[in-house]
């Protein structure tokens, strides 16, 4: 099955120049949605995995999924304000600007091994904060998880201590 028959492509989203990779297609389809869960978990092979930890909010469609599968705790990484609990913040640079990303201080124990799944990589900023705030409460990451890499934005030399691996590829 080739899963970029169910990604669509919007046009100056969410701004004029961005091609924005809308995953709603395959979400809405059964056997693709299952189909790219399969994919995902191949990716990640016999690894142990304690927590996935999902980027708001399009990591969560398979973060939780993924957890479900590999018998493991689901922790949320989001934007600030929106996490209950006390948190740990990590700003990271946007091209227009500074933003931020929040976990719960508990979501991880130290040494849990921890699998981070985000629908799409780009610069890598998001990523990379969300890794920092894992390594910060002590989780070993195992690998970070994509569906959708855009190599051109060259994201991934923003991670490179980190095993990255990402489904599809433009």
């Amino acid at each position: 099955m080739d899963l970029s028959e169910y990604i669509r492509n919007i046009e100056n989203f969410p701004k004029s120049g961005i091609q924005f990779k809308d995953i709603t297609p395959l979400l809405a389809n059964k056997g693709a949605s299952e189909y790219c869960l399969d994919k995902l978990l191949e990716m990640i092979g016999g690894e142990k995995i304690d927590k996935v930890v999902g980027i708001e909010s399009r990591g969560f469609f398979f973060g939780t999924l993924l957890a479900q599968k590999l018998n493991a705790g689901f922790a949320p990484i989001r934007k600030p304000g929106k996490l209950p609990y006390k948190t740990l913040k990590e700003p990271y640079q946007l091209e227009y600007g500074i933003d931020a990303l929040e976990i719960h201080e508990d979501a991880i124990k130290k040494g849990e091994r921890v699998l981070l799944h985000d629908d799409v990589l780009a610069t890598g900023g998001t990523a990379k904060a969300a890794c920092k705030l894992i390594e910060s409460l002590g989780g070993e990451i195992v690998q970070c998880n994509f569906l959708i890499e855009l190599e051109f934005l060259k994201g991934r030399q923003k991670l490179q201590k980190q095993l990255v691996k990402s489904l599809l590829k433009y």
